[in-house]
């Protein structure tokens, strides 16, 4: 191929070993350690000692075929298969352990999916749970995921100095590492300034009234930031960690107490989006939402929605109402 014969001996420990130390801070905090994952599942199944050329399509097939049968979910599967191809992709550039043409991962397929629609949660059922939601805590983070189409860790990671209540505006920004903030970075690795309703601003600042000045996020407690630095102190704190414990199953018992089918703050973040895509330009939409890629906001994002499926009857309905007798419309009247 015209290129030098590689022959340093690279093992896939060592090729991990020295990858975790020369991504950090290249990638977010999350990519990493999922990238990092991967690897350790791939060493554990054809281990970790065999040279990095030595890998092969058929390691890469047999590693696939362990995490299905294990009875994996497909779309983690298909993460797996991201990360490992983008992992032997920086083994051929810019490290060259490897040869062009010789990533193992290169040609394996990730596995098609049936997409179930985005799921709408519409206004009404938003105002039911903002009525019996427990408290403050709550009825901010419902209303803001629901305003802002913030994901859960932008939420979790924003702080009292990302709100500006006069102009009202929330900004999902990354944070650097200080005797008060965890180091994180947003999923689109940039900064975005969403507007949000008075309504919202007026939550947040009754958040802040009740909040014990004692941290600088809004839905980090004193005491659960205390812990968590007290962790990173002593090592071991993870990326991975979640910053509010049972979030997921709290939202599920106000979804009961609701009456209402139980979501995600995720599909809140769905239908905030749905809801912009209404009024707003797909192209603004898209950075509002924070997407690299116009099609991913279509594609995932967009829900079809109770009314939108009305328009479509009533339209047909109208276009199936027309008179067909009328001489204009058939062949066989008179001229």
């Amino acid at each position: 191929m015209g290129k030098a014969k590689i022959s340093k001996i690279v093992t896939l420990w060592s090729f991990a070993s020295e990858h975790e130390k020369l991504m950090h801070g290249q990638v977010a905090t999350a990519t990493l350690y999922d990238q990092m994952r991967a690897i350790r599942m791939l060493m554990a199944h054809i281990g970790e000692n065999i040279r990095l050329m030595n890998i092969s399509p058929r390691h890469a097939e047999s590693f696939i075929s362990a995490r299905l049968a294990s009875k994996v979910r497909i779309p983690t599967v298909n993460k797996d298969i991201r990360m490992l191809k983008r992992v032997f992709n920086l083994a051929i550039e810019p490290r060259g352990y490897l040869l062009p043409g010789q990533n193992p991962f290169a040609k394996i397929r990730q596995r098609r999916i049936s997409l179930k629609p985005p799921r709408y949660i519409s206004p009404e059922t938003v105002r039911t749970l903002l009525l019996l939601a427990s408290n403050t805590w709550w009825k901010t983070m419902i209303a803001l995921a629901y305003s802002s189409a913030g994901r859960r860790d932008e939420l979790l990671n924003l702080t009292w100095a990302d709100i500006n209540f006069d102009k009202q505006t929330v900004r999902f920004s990354p944070k650097e590492s200080s005797s008060m903030l965890l180091t994180w970075e947003p999923k689109d690795h940039e900064s975005r300034l969403v507007p949000i309703p008075a309504e919202v601003v007026q939550l947040i600042a009754d958040l802040q009234t009740e909040a014990d000045g004692e941290s600088p996020y809004v839905f980090i407690s004193g005491a659960r930031l205390t812990r968590i630095l007290s962790q990173r102190e002593n090592g071991t704190w993870k990326p991975n960690l979640d910053l509010v414990n049972n979030i997921t199953r709290n939202l599920k018992v106000i979804c009961w107490r609701a009456g209402v089918e139980k979501f995600t703050l995720h599909d809140l973040r769905r239908s905030c989006i749905t809801n912009w895509a209404e009024v707003l330009p797909m192209h603004v939409v898209q950075k509002l939402a924070g997407h690299s890629d116009i099609k991913t906001t279509q594609q995932y994002y967009l829900s079809v929605r109770e009314c939108d499926l009305h328009k479509a009857r009533q339209l047909q309905s109208d276009l199936l109402r027309t008179d067909t007798t009328d001489p204009k419309l058939t062949h066989f009247s008179p001229k």
